[in-house]
């Protein structure tokens, strides 16, 4: 559609009916947009969109409401994504500084995003497969057993038993650790795992062999789970308010499918246009249950520091490029507001790269 004014056209139907969510008139067209045109004309280019699939007509005498591929038409010419408002950015920060975790930073960042679009909020912890090796502790529990304490760059922190049949001596488990710490800082845990098994090549480190082969199955476990993130979900409340009864159930059952919606929203946050937000709508997310629905997904994390100053928004932003640790998305009607929720979206996930970056609450001016 190269048609300038029946672009036009088109966007002011989706705005109507985002905003009324009833179908739109060439008359209310014409009263509310400065197109210039009589309604007349407008209900030929209307007539004319419908024929090429962008609108549809429910009924004979109503209006006229948007196709997926009206509202794909419409989203991927949004061609910038307006900044929150100071008022919004204030309330963001104030909301989630006030966490004592990752983990309660994850909680609050999705009510919060809930609460700003009035639709479901979905946050992932950071992935530990896509995490780099901060610290690692083993400390023994057992006469047979150790526990190793895995503290990741994102905050994450996991443990695992070591199974050994000799308990090392103390001052050679420190030892160990010290180096194992030493080596394998800042390294995925995919390759903390295969240093640490090279560590045997080492004479030195022949007696902590089983050791070391214990602790490289934990870290190449951890780097293989993709089960490791959780998901922080809110808002589900609201949409029995905003959708019908025959379309609960399946968007339900998809909201259930915490792994098919895991993989749905980590590729479309990387896969990301240039404005940092990604979305999907109805068919394109290959889920049944969201046929009738559009996600908007943004990746926060993985942050360089050179990269990492506050932008227009207070809050720091990815570097282009660079693969995400997680994501954080939105999920309504495919009448939703999609300027307004692809803007928070975008915020809330560039307040959580910021918190990564800072290694706690951030706090923007």
């Amino acid at each position: 559609m190269t048609q300038s004014r029946r672009m036009l056209v088109l966007r002011a139907v989706v705005e109507d009916y985002i905003r009324s969510q009833e179908p739109v008139g060439s008359s209310a067209v014409a009263r509310h947009h400065d197109l210039g045109v009589s309604s007349a004309t407008i209900r030929n280019d209307m007539a004319a969109l419908e024929d090429e699939g962008y609108l549809t007509q429910p009924h004979t005498s109503a209006g006229r409401i948007p196709t997926e591929k009206g509202y794909r038409y419409f989203v991927d010419r949004l061609a910038t994504i307006a900044p929150i408002s100071e008022a919004q950015r204030r309330g963001i920060n104030s909301f989630l500084s006030g966490s004592v975790s990752l983990e309660d930073t994850l909680h609050r960042a999705a009510r919060l995003l809930a609460q700003i679009t009035g639709q479901v909020a979905v946050v992932a912890s950071p992935s530990l497969s896509k995490s780099t090796l901060r610290h690692v502790e083993v400390v023994p529990v057992s006469m047979s057993a150790l526990l190793a304490v895995v503290i990741t760059d994102t905050g994450r922190v996991a443990q695992h038993l070591l199974a050994v049949n000799v308990m090392p001596h103390t001052d050679e488990l420190a030892r160990f650790c010290t180096r194992v710490n030493a080596v394998c800082d800042g390294q995925t845990l995919a390759q903390a795992a295969r240093i640490t098994r090279d560590m045997i090549t080492d004479p030195q480190w022949q007696p902590m062999r089983q050791l070391a082969e214990s602790l490289a199955g934990a870290f190449a476990s951890m780097a293989d789970d993709e089960r490791t993130s959780e998901l922080y979900m809110a808002g589900t409340s609201r949409l029995a308010h905003q959708r019908t009864l025959a379309d609960l159930a399946p968007l339900f059952d998809a909201l259930e499918e915490q792994v098919v919606l895991m993989k749905l929203m980590s590729a479309l946050s990387e896969e990301a246009h240039e404005n940092g937000v990604s979305v999907a709508i109805g068919s394109e997310t290959h889920t049944p249950g969201l046929l009738h629905a559009s996600v908007v997904t943004s990746g926060y994390g993985r942050i360089d520091t050179a990269a990492g100053e506050p932008d227009a928004d207070g809050t720091a932003e990815r570097p282009e490029g660079s693969e995400p640790v997680a994501f954080v998305g939105s999920i309504g009607p495919t009448h939703m507001d999609y300027a307004t929720t692809m803007a928070a979206v975008r915020a809330v996930a560039r307040y959580l790269t910021a918190f990564l970056a800072h290694d706690g609450p951030a706090t923007h001016s």
